[in-house]
C-alpha cells in the first residue's frame, strides 16, 4: 500500500476508533512486531494487543471524545499525522493536541508510532489552518 494512503487510512480509523472506543478497530491497524510509544517517555506498546490494550487503557476514562486528524506529510515509508481531541472525562473537558509520527510496512499497517501530545483544560477548537 502506497504510504500516503496507509497515512490517511490510519488517521481515518483512528478517528473512528477513538469516537466509537472500538479498541479492535486501532488494533487492526498494527503490525504483529509493532512499536507503539503513546508518549516519548512511556514504555512501548508491542503489537496489535499492545495497541488494543493502550486504547482500552485510554478509552475506559473518557465519556465522549470529538477528534480531527490532519492531512498526512509523507516522506518514503513514513507520515506525520495531526491530531485534535475535546475528550470529556467526569463532566469536565479537556483538549489534547498532538501529532504522530508512523512507519508503515508493505501492507500498511503500522510498524513503529511515536506520539508527541500536550493537553489543556477545558475546550479549545483547531485554528482555521490547523491539520494541513
Amino acid at each position: 500500500m502506497d504510504p500516503g494512503e496507509a497515512a490517511r487510512c490510519w488517521a481515518h480509523e483512528w478517528a473512528e476508533g477513538w469516537r466509537a472506543h472500538d479498541a479492535e478497530r486501532i488494533a487492526a491497524l498494527y503490525a504483529d512486531d509493532a512499536v507503539f510509544r503513546s508518549q516519548p517517555f512511556r514504555e512501548p506498546h508491542s503489537g496489535p494487543a499492545g495497541a488494543r490494550a493502550y486504547a482500552e487503557w485510554a478509552f475506559s476514562e473518557e465519556d465522549s471524545v470529538e477528534c480531527w486528524f490532519g492531512e498526512p506529510i509523507v516522506s518514503g515509508v513514513r507520515a506525520a499525522v495531526e491530531y485534535w481531541a475535546i475528550v470529556a472525562w467526569q463532566g469536565r473537558e479537556q483538549t489534547i493536541a498532538g501529532i504522530a509520527v508512523l512507519r508503515f510496512v508493505e501492507d500498511g499497517r503500522v510498524a513503529e508510532q511515536r506520539d508527541y501530545w500536550s493537553m489543556q483544560q477545558g475546550r479549545h477548537l483547531p485554528g482555521e489552518t490547523w491539520g494541513r
